[in-house]
């Protein structure tokens, strides 16, 4: 089944040609030129993967993000002519998974998406209808009061549930794997961004920001991701 993808602009123009490049790459698209339509439909029925703008009238793309992550983790790529540092840290703080400005590529953008899709499809594999042994599956990765599991994008910090993007699974995951072992932020865009898509410090540094808040919602005690000013990340295995 093909892929749906939603674009969410108030230029027509630009959805328009997204969609027409979108469709010719095998995917299904759904357009929106206003925030407040597209969350009612995101919400009710949400594609595989949002790509929104952030300057948008009524309800702008940044609120849209933050509203959609209350009851979803979608996959959601932002779509921006602003190149504030302060628009695009808070993108990411908000959820966001990647961001790219205009002007753009549509070639870019459609490896952007094939790739975040792609971690979508590792991270959320079912279980197999054909018979496949459990033990084909991922193991889950247990580190005191964590417990990941890849096989089904499930992620518990002392048996609650913590609802992460694939993002923000794949650099906990990076961590996790090996405790006390530090990350270089260098080793950590790698872990979460395949395909030589570049992203800079900051993106790590806002996921990280993410990841530690929404432990602390379950547990507000949570401190097993250290900061080592100038070398990077580890996870404390507690």
């Amino acid at each position: 089944m093909s892929a749906s993808i939603a674009l969410v602009d108030d230029d027509r123009n630009i959805l328009s040609s997204l969609s027409i490049a979108l469709i010719a790459e095998g995917f299904v698209t759904r357009l929106y030129s206003d925030g407040g339509a597209a969350l009612k439909a995101l919400t009710d029925n949400p594609p595989d993967l949002v790509v929104c703008d952030i300057k948008m009238p009524n309800l702008d793309g940044i609120e849209l993000l933050r509203r959609l992550r209350e009851k979803n983790d979608l996959p959601f790529i932002f779509l921006t002519s602003k190149t504030d540092e302060l628009d695009e840290a808070l993108g990411f703080a908000m959820g966001a998974d990647d961001y790219i400005a205009k002007p753009f590529s549509q070639r870019l953008l459609i490896a952007r998406i094939r790739a975040l899709l792609r971690r979508v499809a590792l991270g959320q594999r079912p279980d197999s209808e054909d018979g496949a042994e459990e033990e084909d599956l991922p193991e889950a990765i247990v580190r005191g009061r964590l417990v990941m599991d890849p096989a089904r994008h499930r992620v518990q910090w002392d048996g609650k549930d913590v609802a992460l993007t694939v993002t923000e699974f794949m650099i906990l995951e990076a961590l996790a794997q090996r405790p006390g072992i530090v990350k270089t932020r260098n080793q950590l865009m790698d872990a979460a961004y395949q395909d030589d898509i570049y992203v800079d410090d900051r993106t790590i540094d806002s996921h990280i920001k993410r990841l530690r808040r929404k432990f602390r919602e379950v547990a507000p005690d949570f401190n097993a991701i250290d900061t080592l000013y100038g070398a990077g990340y580890r996870f404390n295995e507690e």
